[in-house]
């Protein structure tokens, strides 16, 4: 099933929406903040690989990124779940159905 292109629009407007909201959202800054001054860290002209910052840079860069995924995933499941319900209980297809 292809969905029509506006509706394939306003669902790429409510994705970039909410990455911006959480990309900025106070709660996962603690946790930026962490992991830059890591990654900075590690540069002191060694080979970054075998440095022990390096290792840590980059559990706290996943570490990050998973948090920032498991709230697009769950914001995405609530805004699947909210279009499914208005879907079910649409006053105007019983209408048209009638029709």
């Amino acid at each position: 099933m292809e969905f029509p292109s506006w509706f394939q629009s306003a669902i790429q407007e409510r994705l970039d929406d909410v990455s911006a909201r959480i990309q900025f959202h106070p709660e996962l800054s603690k946790y930026r903040e962490e992991e830059k001054s890591a990654f900075k860290a590690m540069f002191s002209g060694r080979d970054v690989t075998q440095c022990p910052g390096f290792i840590e840079w980059e559990d706290k860069h996943h570490y990050c990124r998973g948090l920032e995924n498991e709230r697009l995933y769950l914001q995405g499941m609530r805004d699947g779940a909210r279009l499914a319900i208005a879907l079910m209980f649409d006053p105007f297809a019983e209408q048209e159905e009638t029709h």
